[in-house]
């Protein structure tokens, strides 16, 4: 049996191990409490679920139209019209199978062999396979924590080389919560406009934004930037629709209509009764959302306290997303065992093994001194898990 070069050159996940083992852990019955679950621990909301009932027993059960349904797709026009001032017309929109789906396609869409892509680090940890899924290569800038791990116009430029093809951007960002204001965006603009590079804008967790910023997207700087950029959204995080599986895009109409090729010879159309169900989503009441987002903001807030009273460790305040970014590189040393941590996976194992909390290493997402929390989790669960977390860092010295 062989296997292609292609699946060869994807590195295999750094926190598989560890998530095995926690797995296992849980199954003998170890209380084990965790941190990385990247999805809200929030029910869908009622009138979305219901939704889906209904369209079950209309018999909404069959193939729809590869891209979404018509009413899906004005829905999501709409979206953008109404919170984005963003104007998109029907055929420059698409409905995958959540916001992942949308990405490989549009990287399958849009990139040839040997094409450059942007990333800035740290990152969501499936951004550089779906780059390399599409033979091209991911070039990953670091940036800083001082700098609230925004990438700076400068460091954009430096990287650019003639075979730049994509600028990957997430905000808020996962892992770090950090948050690019317009001025920012304006600033990364230029650079596109300049060296003529479309720019991939990951805006899943949108909604989720605290201290009264605004959001904003570098589609929004001018018609000429928005005509170089493909915006990805999509219902999971928003509306705590992580198994249901839609996510959607828009840009310009032939790349859209290349993504829909793509789906049309891979999945076929997303799931008919999800669909049913994210009209409701986007078209109907929004007050859950502010409800998610107020439980994330208190825990955030307890989550960052106590992290930066642990000595050593520093973290920002996250400005979005419901995550937490920390800087655990001073415990990089001897266990009292004999045992050398020698990075963030090493860190995450000795946490799960001595403190039973499960965690996911930074090196996952490109910075290896980091580790990331995730809030959605019960704020009685994240005092615990702190606490046991101390006094396994405290044996450390």
């Amino acid at each position: 049996m062989f296997v292609s070069e292609r699946i060869r050159a994807i590195k295999p996940s750094p926190t598989l191990a560890l998530n095995a083992k926690a797995v296992s852990m849980r199954k003998a019955g170890v209380d084990v409490i965790s941190f990385g679950v990247g999805e809200p621990d929030f029910d869908t909301p009622a009138h979305i679920r219901k939704e889906a009932v209904r369209a079950i027993e209309e018999g909404f059960t069959r193939y729809t139209a590869v891209g979404g349904i018509p009413e899906l797709k004005n829905a999501v026009i709409e979206k953008f019209r109404r919170d984005n001032n963003l104007n998109y017309e029907s055929e420059e929109v698409m409905v995958s199978c959540g916001g992942k789906h949308v990405l490989y396609n549009l990287a399958q869409a849009t990139l040839n062999p040997g094409d450059e892509v942007i990333i800035p680090a740290p990152y969501w940890v499936s951004y550089p396979p779906i780059a390399v899924l599409a033979d091209a290569k991911p070039v990953i800038v670091q940036t800083r924590q001082s700098e609230d791990f925004k990438l700076s116009p400068e460091a954009f430029e430096e990287a650019v080389t003639p075979r730049t093809k994509l600028l990957i951007l997430n905000s808020p960002s996962n892992p770090t919560g950090s948050v690019y204001s317009r001025s920012e965006l304006e600033g990364l603009a230029e650079v596109v406009l300049r060296h003529d590079i479309c720019v991939v804008s990951d805006e899943i967790y949108e909604k989720l934004i605290f201290d009264g910023k605004a959001f904003s997207s570098i589609a929004q700087v001018s018609d000429e930037v928005k005509a170089k950029t493909f915006v990805v959204n999509g219902l999971s995080k928003t509306y705590a629709m992580t198994g249901w599986r839609i996510g959607y895009a828009a840009g310009a109409r032939e790349v859209i209509a290349g993504m829909t090729k793509i789906q049309s010879q891979s999945t076929s159309n997303p799931n008919s009764i999800a669909q049913r169900a994210a009209i409701a989503a986007l078209n109907g009441p929004q007050d859950s959302v502010q409800a998610m987002v107020d439980a994330f903001d208190e825990r955030r807030r307890y989550l960052i306290e106590r992290l930066n009273a642990v000595s050593g460790v520093r973290c920002n305040m996250p400005g979005g997303a419901f995550y937490a970014f920390a800087d655990f590189a001073r415990y990089f040393k001897e266990t009292p065992e004999g045992v050398r941590i020698g990075g963030s996976a090493d860190l995450c194992e000795y946490l799960l093994t001595g403190a039973r909390v499960a965690l996911v290493p930074g090196i996952a997402f490109g910075q290896d001194d980091f580790m990331r929390f995730s809030c959605a989790t019960g704020l009685e669960t994240i005092k615990e898990g702190l606490d046991r977390i101390e006094e396994a860092l405290g044996k450390l010295g």
